[in-house]
């Protein structure tokens, strides 16, 4: 392969997934939103991010909103419609016990389990196993809850803020300020030497053998390009050439887009990874990374990343270029 015969996505990324209408002049409407309530289906999330799962965790399993509450909650957010039935989520407390992940799944935490034996998992594990409906209501349910903890008071008087427009607005109890969910950007960057090695690397607090390709948050007043080029020189210590775009991912953890790029860098520069950031990073064959694509992402030295996320696109599509 040379420079210039670009490789693409292996396919369009999880939790890039959607299907349910959003509708900016519903969220708006009270009673349009008591109506949808009526006809509604509710998603509970817990504070570690998961929600009640069936069929293998293959399908989410939301609540009726009516066996929830007659009336609309005022806590209750507006995550589409989708033929004809609003999905709506909630924050849960419901009491739950630690169980194994489901198999496919792709998660440094545990799922957990209810006293009535119902599963429950995390958009991480179980995204890539739903289809295009439920991956989007997840991943924008687990979006919406982010903000929302993380923005409970007003960043101009430091008053408390309240939900309005069915959960996509704040408003400040003191002097008024409207606020609206961040999203954080952040570079993926799958770094190859132009043909047949791929640049992995791995965190410390990652399970052994695990590699991913590198990543950082855009900075205040930088370009993604020039990002891409300051987070690969940080994190590995090398420079990189033929920035080039591939797709974006929301990830919801707490609040980040993934926007993911590829670049070309010379393999036999001195690689110097990052102290306390990466713990190891080294050229990885095509031959190797396909054998562990058929293996299902996985050889005894070398765990890919789950096909949760875009980085599983990325090296997949780059591995496919032979």
């Amino acid at each position: 392969m040379t420079v210039g015969d670009s490789f693409q996505l292996a396919g369009l990324p999880t939790l890039s997934r959607a299907t349910a209408a959003r509708d900016e002049t519903a969220r708006k409407d009270p009673q349009r939103l008591d109506r949808l309530w009526k006809s509604g289906q509710v998603l509970l999330v817990d504070k570690h991010g998961r929600t009640p799962v069936r069929d293998g965790a293959t399908a989410l399993a939301p609540r009726q909103a009516l066996e929830i509450a007659d009336d609309r909650p005022a806590e209750a957010m507006l995550l589409g419609e989708q033929d004809d039935v609003a999905y709506w989520v909630l924050p849960s407390t419901e009491e739950l016990r630690p169980v194994a992940a489901p198999p496919g799944a792709w998660s440094l935490w545990a799922g957990a389990e209810s006293a009535a034996g119902e599963q429950w998992h995390d958009l991480r594990g179980i995204g890539s196993l739903l289809d295009d409906t439920a991956a989007g209501l997840f991943t924008t349910a687990v979006g919406l809850l982010n903000w929302h903890a993380r923005a409970k008071f007003c960043a101009s008087c430091g008053s408390p803020v309240t939900p309005i427009a069915a959960g996509w607005a704040s408003k400040c109890t003191g002097c008024g300020r409207e606020e609206y969910p961040r999203t954080d950007p952040a570079v993926i960057c799958l770094v190859h030497d132009g043909a047949d090695q791929v640049l992995l690397a791995r965190q410390p607090i990652w399970p052994a053998h695990r590699y991913s390709v590198l990543a950082g948050f855009v900075e205040t007043g930088e370009s993604l390009e020039a990002c891409v080029e300051r987070e690969i020189a940080e994190e590995v210590g090398i420079q990189v050439a033929d920035i080039r775009y591939l797709g974006s991912q929301p990830w919801p953890f707490p609040r980040s887009i993934m926007i993911g790029f590829a670049a070309t860098a010379d393999p036999a520069a001195p690689l110097v990874p990052a102290e306390g950031e990466i713990e190891h990073a080294h050229w990885v064959s095509r031959a190797q990374v396909t054998e562990a694509l058929s293996n299902g992402g996985q050889l005894p030295d070398l765990i890919l990343p789950g096909e949760t996320s875009i980085a599983r696109q990325m090296i997949a599509g780059w591995a496919a270029r032979a």
